[in-house]
């Protein structure tokens, strides 16, 4: 038998795309980054970033994240490590769909091999594509985009139930007072203090 689901972790999957560089157009274009990420049996989740028009800015800068959080079972990992991330520059059409100026991959075991599991601001290469309409310069450097991926372990689902109790006893005490011997007074105290911060930061402060 396997280990109690209990005491099986989850990971947050963190992606940044940060911009873009050796971008050389004979028109201004209206950019933006797609990407595919695993979404098992075989699936993959579709996400766009913002549209950047090349008329109104001289710098294709996204600074855009996304995290998906999964399982961290041995299966998952395994199923994340045999994948790859896929990053398409597409250019928007006036009508019809979209153009693919540029593509990219980056296969996630390079992520788990990597210190700390993270791969901070490196310069992917692109390899360009025919978009059959001329707007990409073939130029001497590689169009690339600058992005940064993280994995992330998250509570076991035995201390996300910890947390849960932990919470109700809280809220029992906030409500009505605690008649058993504990330390729920000291706890509300912190749980106050964690609330009141997060108001501050909520407020700009």
């Amino acid at each position: 038998m396997g280990a109690s689901h209990h005491f099986v972790p989850s990971l947050c999957c963190e992606v940044r795309i940060f911009e873009a560089k050796n971008i050389e157009l004979k028109s201004h274009a209206n950019l933006f980054i797609r990407y595919y990420l695993p979404a098992g049996n075989n699936g993959r989740i579709q996400l766009n970033t913002k549209h950047i028009s090349t008329k109104s800015s001289p710098m294709i800068i996204w600074n855009e994240s996304f995290s998906l959080e999964c399982s961290a079972s041995e299966e998952s990992v395994k199923y994340l490590k045999r994948q790859t991330l896929v990053f398409e520059l597409r250019r928007r059409r006036k009508l019809g769909k979209s153009v693919v100026l540029g593509r990219a991959e980056m296969p996630w075991r390079a992520v788990f091999e990597s210190p700390n599991m993270e791969i901070d601001r490196y310069w992917l290469p692109m390899v360009s594509m025919n978009d059959g309409d001329g707007v990409l310069e073939t130029g001497l450097k590689p169009p690339s985009i600058r992005v940064s991926m993280k994995m992330v372990g998250g509570p076991t689902v035995e201390e996300m139930e910890k947390q849960k109790k932990r919470k109700q006893r809280l809220k029992n005490h906030i409500d009505g007072g605690c008649d058993c011997d504990c330390d729920c007074g000291a706890d509300y105290e912190i749980y106050a203090l964690a609330a009141a911060l997060e108001g501050l930061v909520h407020q700009g402060f």
